[in-house]
């Protein structure tokens, strides 16, 4: 048997090797990716119901003024500025 000439076996590896790097960065890409979109919090709903908002302004007259706005936040996907200001309104 002939053995491969030196020069070409490291050709033929550094072939393998760019390859191998370009296909394990682009599937590390695409993982973040998914888990970026993954990771947004859904948006349930754009207007409260009316259920949530009796709920809330049941929260607020016990003084519980913090878990109103956090269940606001949690099932509407408001900002805490937009749920506070909608459980103040209540």
């Amino acid at each position: 048997m002939k053995a491969a000439p030196a020069g070409r076996a490291m050709v033929m590896s550094t072939a393998v090797l760019t390859v191998l790097t370009v296909i394990i960065a682009a599937g590390a890409m695409s993982l973040i990716m998914l888990a970026v979109r993954l990771a947004r919090r859904p948006r349930n709903r754009l207007i409260p119901s009316t259920g949530l908002a009796d709920e809330a302004r049941a929260l607020k007259r016990n003084q519980r003024v913090r878990d109103a706005v956090y269940l606001v936040r949690g099932e509407t996907g408001m900002s805490h500025r937009a749920a506070a200001r909608f459980v103040r309104k209540l």
